[in-house]
């Protein structure tokens, strides 16, 4: 319990000295401005790592992913995907703005391009880019590889990962690695299931790693269903995910 504490203590000390190296960049979609952020390391030809962030919007673990990646020689960039003005202020908002997305996912894979655009105008190669989401960003992650994005492989961590049904299943070119808590209960047999037939379908180069004893925000040191242990083994997945598919 003492080192769990610490260990967020120091973590919650990192973000703050992260944050302040971490660079605004202002966007739009239309009429809707839009805040994402980039790491300090902009503008050296770099492979990229696009970080879609939890339900609530940016947050301390997106931020620590950034700061992380840039360690490991990428660009990252942290996309908003709400926009300025529309952060949700507690769960029930959240909840509601994240499903809106969800339901009309053309809306969130446009989002999801513009903050790819971002990240190539701060030099990251362009064909050497890579996705990877918590939560309802893991949501994303996916949405990435449905919808073609131009990126090389995506990751979603703890991510929802049913899609409706009446969407056919296509093709997918993207390489995708899923790391799903095996106690999340906002993913059903069904929806893990459809997910396999549908990266089936589309012929993907795709793994799933599920891991013991983990509830859904297992990643997050904030949450009360961190996972210490599964939480470092699900980060050294996604660094060896992106060095074989980056670098």
């Amino acid at each position: 319990m003492i080192r769990s504490i610490l260990l967020t203590v120091s973590l919650m000390a990192s973000v703050i000295v992260f944050s302040q190296n971490l660079k605004t960049v202002s966007y739009q979609d239309g009429a809707q401005k839009l805040n994402g952020l980039v790491t300090s390391n902009a503008g050296k030809k770099l492979p990229g790592v696009l970080i879609l962030p939890a339900w609530k919007g940016i947050d301390d673990e997106a931020k620590t992913a950034a700061a992380e990646l840039e360690k490991q020689g990428y660009i990252a960039f942290v996309a908003d995907i709400y926009g300025e003005g529309n952060i949700p202020a507690d769960n029930t908002a959240a909840g509601k703005t994240a499903g809106y997305y969800k339901q009309n996912y053309e809306a969130y894979q446009k989002r999801i391009s513009l903050a790819l655009e971002q990240l190539k105008k701060n030099g990251a190669i362009s064909n050497k880019i890579a996705v990877i989401g918590y939560c309802f960003g893991g949501t994303g992650a996916l949405e990435s590889a449905r919808g073609s994005l131009p990126v090389v492989g995506v990751v979603s961590i703890h991510g929802s990962i049913g899609k409706d049904q009446t969407r056919k299943n296509g093709a997918i070119s993207t390489k995708i690695l899923v790391e799903n808590p095996a106690d999340d209960k906002g993913v059903t047999p069904e929806d893990y299931n459809n997910l396999v037939k549908e990266m089936n379908d589309g012929n993907a180069d795709w793994q799933i790693i599920t891991y013991a004893h983990s509830k859904h925000t297992f990643t997050d040191p904030k949450s009360p269903d961190y996972n210490e242990v599964m939480a470092k083994r699900a980060w050294n997945h996604t660094l060896m995910f992106l060095k074989e598919i980056l670098k």
